[in-house]
């Protein structure tokens, strides 16, 4: 699209979002949505940028679709930001990355916003695979913001879902070993108690997003997402608009009408 056409369309944008937002707000907010951050890397490519600022681009747009989805009012979102695949990457793509959390907990931790809109932060993976630095920011955040019930922020790092669950079974077959649980008293509570956030709402995912252009859910949240509505859309992740974000509800706010029908 040339950028004449990219000037003119804006404000067709602007207004369809306006409407779209108007309608969305008249019915049901879901409750927990999860995304999958995905196309940084490909962005930058198109733009002929290194691959680390495409990173740059993402970290920003997350921070943009925080506040969007504070302002809708939905209370808790869980953000794919790495996952354990990922260690697979070069060192110096992993250092870069995880300089980005780094700035970001930062961010998270002295920001008025967090504390006026009462979020609490959570990091929900393997934990003891980060860097040691990063583990001690991870810990200093979820420790000033664990008050905090209003909004509820999951960035999941060093994560894969069936470890998750792998790593939840550990822990019911500890409690059973201490005699803390009967064996008869395993359901899918006990499990969702054991999982790397405790919360009720973390168990079920209302809607989870990919961008991209994948439409696949990598091994994220597989337990969450079983009775999700999966969104998946084209853009990358840096040129994920509020539009998409409102699509996906929609598309979320139709199907539950569907059910009750």
């Amino acid at each position: 699209m040339s950028s004449l056409l990219k000037k003119l369309s804006k404000p067709v944008y602007k207004i369809y979002e306006k409407r779209l937002e108007r309608f969305v707000l008249k019915n049901e907010i879901p409750r927990h949505i999860a995304i999958i951050m995905d196309g940084n890397r490909r962005f930058a490519r198109k733009l002929g940028l290194e691959e680390s600022q495409g990173h740059e681009f993402g970290s920003k747009k997350a921070e943009e679709v925080l506040e969007w989805c504070w302002q809708l009012g939905i209370k808790m979102l869980t953000l794919y930001a790495f996952s354990t695949e990922n260690f697979k990457r070069s060192e110096e793509e992993k250092k870069n990355i995880f300089r980005i959390f780094e700035r970001e907990l930062k961010r998270l931790l002295t920001d008025k916003t967090t504390y006026e809109r009462e979020v609490r932060v959570r990091v929900v993976g393997k934990r003891e695979l980060l860097p040691e630095k990063l583990l001690r920011l991870v810990e200093e955040v979820e420790k000033a913001t664990e008050p905090h019930e209003k909004c509820f922020l999951n960035i999941a790092i060093a994560y894969g879902g069936r470890q998750e669950l792998i790593d939840a079974t550990k822990k019911i077959v500890e409690k059973v070993m201490r005699g803390e649980l009967m064996p008869s008293q395993i359901d899918e509570r006990v499990v969702e108690e054991n999982l790397y956030n405790e919360h009720e709402l973390y168990a079920k995912v209302d809607i989870v997003i990919r961008s991209g252009g994948e439409q696949r859910l990598s091994n994220f949240l597989p337990w969450q997402t079983t009775n999700s509505v999966a969104y998946f859309c084209d853009v990358f992740w840096p040129e994920f608009r509020k539009i998409d974000l409102l699509r996906a509800i929609r598309e979320w706010q139709r199907r539950r009408i569907c059910q009750r029908n």
